[in-house]
């Protein structure tokens, strides 16, 4: 398992790799802040949270984060108001910035939105779907399924596999000739990723039937099925996982119901 510092080291190094000498001083949101610092406490605590790191209602200590990050506290306060106005964080009264939940209520309806979308998304796109379309779908879920193992062993990289989920699936609906209709697929995706990046951290149980369900859905396309049969089966695929994530919140909030 990754430890803190590793990772700190790590997304220190790719912010460096994409920031300039000449960046290191230029003025941030606030007078003195250097862009690259407040980026990199960004991309920290932002990836942090989504892979579930920190989970809800973490307390986010300013001073202990920027001691990690060998900086002052402003430009890690200027990052948690970034994630404040992406609705990762929120600030309580008496505690400070804490790891914001998630809604249910807003993820049932981003999740109901793009389970439409995206299946129609796919019907459409079915007649246009290539032999290396399916095979690259076919390989990304194969290394889903090789990321399985780390979740068995409770060391899961929740984002890799969310990210891999993600490409799967804009394979599949990518060639949908609609561009309206594939607007509103990017929507609900970027919609998703201010609400939770990685549900898997919330039910990684789900990983495995997630990618059963992928390979039951690329069978259907490539035996041919009609593309009506096959939207509902995208659909399903994604109320399958809307399911598991409210079942999950309602377990947690009424802890006694589910003994």
């Amino acid at each position: 398992m990754r430890t803190a510092e590793q990772d700190t080291y790590r997304i220190a190094e790719d912010i460096r790799s994409r920031v300039s000498v000449e960046e290191d001083v230029v003025p941030g949101p606030e007078a003195g802040v250097a862009t690259s610092k407040v980026e990199l406490a960004y991309e920290l605590v932002r990836e942090r949270i989504v892979s579930g790191a920190y989970t809800p209602g973490y307390r986010l200590v300013l001073g202990s984060l920027a001691r990690e990050l060998g900086s002052s506290p402003v430009p890690v306060r200027e990052a948690v108001r970034r994630l404040e106005a992406e609705g990762l964080v929120e600030f309580e009264r008496h505690v400070g910035a804490t790891v914001r939940g998630l809604d249910p209520v807003e993820y049932r309806w981003t999740m109901e939105t793009l389970a439409v979308v995206e299946g129609a998304a796919v019907g459409q796109a079915l007649p246009l779907l290539t032999a290396d379309d399916l095979a690259e779908a076919r390989r990304l879920n194969d290394l889903l399924r090789a990321e399985l193992a780390g979740f068995e062993r409770g060391e899961p990289d929740t984002q890799l596999f969310s990210q891999l989920n993600q490409r799967l699936h804009r394979t599949l609906a990518g060639r949908c000739p609609n561009p309206h209709l594939l607007e509103l697929v990017d929507r609900g995706w970027h919609r998703l990723s201010t609400l939770r990046t990685s549900v898997f951290s919330l039910v990684p149980d789900r990983t495995h039937q997630s990618v059963a369900e992928h390979d039951a859905l690329l069978d259907l396309i490539a035996s041919g099925a009609p593309a009506a049969e096959v939207e509902t089966a995208a659909r399903e695929h994604r109320a399958a996982t809307l399911r598991a994530v409210l079942a999950h919140e309602a377990a947690a909030r009424n802890p006694e119901e589910t003994r």
